[in-house]
């Protein structure tokens, strides 16, 4: 049995942390899925914007798209990255039926300048929804303060949300509170809840960048803080997914939303370059890696179940940081912040990028 094998048996969905038409054309996604455990797929606006301006793959389209007058890049990039999407979400297809929809989904984000506006989020998300029109897609949305919001409407309108820019222990049981406040509230208006499904993605190395600046260079605690803080966010899950009101729930199909491990990549070259995974096993969880992080896990990853092993070493590091001078609220607080504006630098970047090149098919401008 491969690592990558392994990992899955082990309860670990194996989900890319990329998407592109090179990736789709090629086969390579195809191949992913079927060889290397990939169960699904995540995207966002810097990764469109890397697909979208780093190749030609997509010229014939908006090609087309202008000559048949369209002028608007919002509209062109939707038509762009929509069909990707639809792509993967067909290949992810048989996961997704073989898993009895428990796996293989591809997200697609809200545009990043929405994160701040709550009907806006809902009514973008609602419009996604039905255009991508597939039983195994889910609308990402920002766990941001107007975002908690909008997750309990979409839940409740029987929407798959993965709730997306989870940095802190805290914002993260809001966002499990929305879903299974969306759930109560749909099963009092008599709607089913079997079919729905929710991912919220924590991320990962981005809280250790921050945090290890401000650590002493001798620090135990340096590359610590952000496994600690998953590994007891999987504690905080566990029991917000147990008890009378969630069986309730769970009798009438509700399925626990799940959490995913985001930015796991390693940024500190000083580090495993599977820290992020390695650290992370047990059953439950969904990890989004990057290509290089995946091909790294199938060489030399080694399984064993780490997540729950050590509960209160997790929450004594958090502990010890507090006491270190560790402003942990803050820090998640600015990576939130950080986070939405860079995805909006990216997909400002991208329609930037998407005018001119309609601007160069314009048939008018020759």
């Amino acid at each position: 049995m491969t690592n990558l094998r392994r990992l899955q048996a082990a309860g670990v969905s194996i989900w890319l942390d990329t998407l592109s038409r090179q990736l789709l054309e090629s086969g390579e996604f195809a191949r992913l899925v079927r060889d290397a455990s990939v169960t699904g797929a995540t995207s966002n606006p810097t990764i469109f914007a890397k697909a979208i301006t780093g190749s030609d793959r997509y010229d014939e389209q908006l090609r087309r798209l202008a000559s048949e007058g369209s002028r608007d890049a919002g509209a062109a990039f939707f038509a762009l990255a929509l069909d990707d999407a639809r792509t993967a979400a067909r290949t992810l297809r048989p996961t997704f039926d073989r898993t009895s929809g428990r796996d293989g989904f591809i997200s697609f984000e809200c545009t990043p300048d929405l994160a701040d506006d709550t009907e806006a989020t809902i009514a973008q998300a609602t419009d996604l929804w039905q255009r991508l029109d597939q039983p195994n897609v889910m609308i990402k949305v920002p766990g941001t303060q107007a975002g908690l919001p909008a997750i309990e409407e979409l839940t409740r309108r029987g929407i798959n949300v993965n709730v997306t820019l989870l940095f802190a222990i805290e914002r993260y049981e809001q966002a499990i509170d929305a879903y299974l406040s969306g759930l109560t509230a749909r099963a009092a208006a008599g709607e089913p809840l079997d079919g729905i499904a929710s991912v919220a993605s924590f991320f990962l190395s981005r809280i250790d960048t921050r945090v290890d600046a401000q650590l002493a260079a001798d620090s135990p605690l340096r590359g610590r803080v952000a496994i600690a803080s998953a590994q007891v966010a999987y504690q905080r899950c566990l029991s917000r997914f147990a008890g009378p009101d969630w069986n309730r729930l769970e009798g009438l199909g509700a399925r626990a939303q799940r959490p995913l491990w985001a930015s796991t990549g390693t940024k500190n070259r000083e580090y495993s370059d599977v820290r992020y995974v390695a650290e992370l096993i047990g059953p439950g969880v969904i990890n989004t890696m990057p290509e290089q992080t995946l091909a790294a896990f199938a060489e030399h990853g080694e399984v064993t179940r780490t997540l729950d092993a050590h509960p209160a070493q997790a929450t004594r590091a958090l502990a010890d940081a507090a006491a270190e001078g560790i402003d942990l609220a803050t820090i998640t607080a600015e990576l939130e912040r950080d986070g939405v504006r860079s995805f909006c630098d990216s997909f400002h970047e991208l329609l930037v990028c998407i005018e001119s090149k309609l601007n160069a098919m314009d048939p008018a401008a020759e």
